[in-house]
């Protein structure tokens, strides 16, 4: 890439900076929590327009129960398993209900904008379009491509797909979640799935005829235990039953019971390993004349740093001194669909959006003038690798 395309990139977006905040402003001013298809499909036609506005095509790939995938490219994207894409992601959905935006819409102050959803992560898929649009005026040959989804806050089922399908074709994929507190980047993240599980036991009166009855909270109990017991905080490894259940009147034997079990993990390996105990807990009854249905969801798999994505993070951390942000990349607890690309084989590295925080609060925000200069330096990452 030549200097003077370089420099021509960065004031192009320095100039957007009050047209990425008035963009930003219209998304966070529509309600889209993940159940909410028809809000998340109204920021969809949205950012869909922006696109079309600088003339980039946008393919929607139609979800019937959660908000549509969105599919922006510019240059010549490959459709094949050919590495050759550069990948920038983003999710719709927030995890605000219909009425939050009303009740609190997009504002600034101080230099920080605030409204439900302005870090996590409507902020980055404002940053993701003004970077293609900036390619696709100076750089229209590197083929990349935006990938925008719809349910990514409760576990990407239906997005999942396409976005291994869409790593698997990339050279590198850049996941615009927020930018840590500290102004780094994340280079490593947690995976995590749930566990609802529902036991069945038999009533009986306490008093009467206690025998006769068998306990679902007791097997509850017995399952809070061995559940809490496969946690290795040392190895990453956390499992919390946070939500519990059960049982009819104080003077009744539980006829049921249930619960709710958050599992935390540093790597696949690990990930195999709690699904087969966790399985085997559910399958096993420490009361007899107990049974146990469980189902396990929001299944995120892990950010893994690889020698390919450190060597990603590092020409990223190049460019962001480049342009004076001296920044890091650290690694966080939280699941995000990073871990999908990343275990599909594509180097990646997240948390490249926006700086903000205090997501999913009353009080979440990002900070103005990190829109722009994130901006600048995914488009001049992106330029340099493809150079």
């Amino acid at each position: 890439m030549t200097t003077d395309k370089a420099e021509a990139i960065s004031a192009w977006l320095d100039e957007q900076a009050p047209a990425m905040l008035a963009l930003l402003g219209e998304l966070v001013d529509i309600d889209s929590g993940s159940h909410d298809k028809v809000g998340v499909d109204r920021v969809g036609a949205r950012l869909a327009r922006f696109y079309a506005e600088h003339s980039i095509g946008v393919a929607t790939i139609p979800v019937h129960d959660f908000g549509d995938i969105l599919r922006a490219g510019t240059g010549p994207v490959s459709h094949s398993s050919e590495r050759r894409n550069y990948l920038m992601m983003g999710h719709r959905d927030t995890v605000f209900g219909k009425g939050e935006a009303a009740r609190r819409p997009f504002s600034t102050r101080d230099g920080r904008a605030y409204g439900p959803g302005v870090a996590d992560m409507k902020g980055g898929l404002v940053m993701n379009a003004f970077v293609m649009a900036a390619l696709k005026r100076f750089a229209p040959e590197i083929p990349v491509v935006s990938l925008m989804t719809g349910d990514e806050e409760i576990g990407s089922a239906t997005a999942r797909p396409t976005i291994e399908a869409e790593a698997k074709c990339a050279v590198a994929v850049f996941n615009s979640e927020p930018g840590r507190v500290s102004g780094n980047i994340v280079t490593g993240r947690k995976g995590g799935f749930g566990y609802r599980f529902d036991i069945t036991g038999k009533a009986a009166h306490s008093g009467v005829n206690f025998t006769e009855g068998v306990s679902a909270i007791a097997e509850l109990a017995h399952k809070i235990n061995a559940l809490h017991a496969l946690t290795n905080v040392e190895d990453g490894m956390t499992l919390n039953v946070g939500l519990v259940g059960g049982g009819v009147s104080v003077n009744t034997v539980a006829p049921t019971a249930s619960g709710e079990v958050d599992v935390r993990f540093v790597t696949n390996a690990q990930r195999d390993a709690l699904v087969r105990a966790i399985d085997a807990i559910m399958a096993t009854s420490s009361v007899p004349g107990t049974s146990t249905k469980a189902v396990r969801d929001s299944d995120f798999l892990p950010l893994v740093p690889t020698p390919q994505s450190e060597k990603l993070t590092r020409h990223y951390l190049d460019i962001a001194r480049s342009i004076g942000l001296d920044i890091a990349g650290e690694f966080t607890g939280g699941c995000a669909d990073s871990g999908f690309a990343a275990s599909a084989g594509a180097p990646t590295i997240c948390g490249v959006g926006p700086v903000g925080g205090k997501a999913h609060t009353q009080d979440e925000y990002i900070e103005i003038a990190s829109l722009a200069q994130r901006a600048r330096v995914a488009a001049l990452t992106i330029c340099t690798m493809a150079r």
